[in-house]
């Protein structure tokens, strides 16, 4: 159980993944504090997102919780996985 949305998870998960990405998995994990094992379930969808685990990401990513929450990081239309972002086409 969370305190979480599905959407706020979704968007916490999306977070984290981009985290591991730009600083490594074993970055992530210490500096969230958080059990290897566990990390791996949450971010399979397996456990549930607890607002602590929000709160260590956006601390760790420099930004409030409330854009990690919102889905305002990573930066709507860049890649969790990769980081990559696409450019913006003049319209």
């Amino acid at each position: 159980m969370s305190d979480l949305t599905a959407k706020e998870q979704t968007n916490v998960r999306t977070a984290l993944l981009f985290l591991r990405t730009r600083t490594g998995a074993e970055t992530l994990k210490k500096a969230i504090k958080a059990d290897p094992a566990y990390l791996r379930r949450v971010l399979a969808g397996s456990y549930p997102v607890s607002a602590s685990l929000a709160v260590r990401a956006a601390r760790l990513a420099g930004v409030g919780v409330d854009d990690v929450l919102a889905g305002r990081f990573p930066e709507p239309g860049t890649c969790a996985a990769c980081g990559h972002r696409a450019e913006k086409t003049a319209e």
